[in-house]
């Protein structure tokens, strides 16, 4: 939305190009995801065995590397490009409905 396109192939040109707007804010995404993995590795007390980036935007190079500068050290990290987690969700569900995976629920607390 900053850029006024989500097409990350098209911003990729447009860094490539020398547009430092579209820079910073690819930049500010992937820091924004790499505190999120950070966040996510205090909670897990730091026994990480991987991180997995997957995706639309694991295409693209500049994020991808970006964040693994940030949290690399933290454990190994594989690229998943694509939108594979729709299909995985949509199968998890399919399992749940007929019996073969557990459908869990939960309660909020308070």
């Amino acid at each position: 939305a900053y850029l006024g396109t989500g097409d990350a192939i098209e911003i990729s040109h447009r860094i490539e190009a020398g547009d430092k707007k579209a820079q910073l804010v690819m930049e500010a995404l992937a820091y924004q995801v790499a505190k999120e993995i950070g966040a996510a590795s205090t909670v897990l007390e730091g026994q990480i065995d991987a991180i997995l980036i997957t995706g639309g935007l694991a295409h693209n190079t500049y994020i991808t590397e970006w964040i693994k500068e940030r949290v690399g050290f933290l454990a190994p990290i594989t690229i998943y490009p694509g939108e594979d987690e729709l299909s995985a969700l949509a199968d998890a569900v399919d399992e749940a409905i007929l019996g073969r995976a557990p459908i869990k629920t939960y309660r909020k607390e308070g």
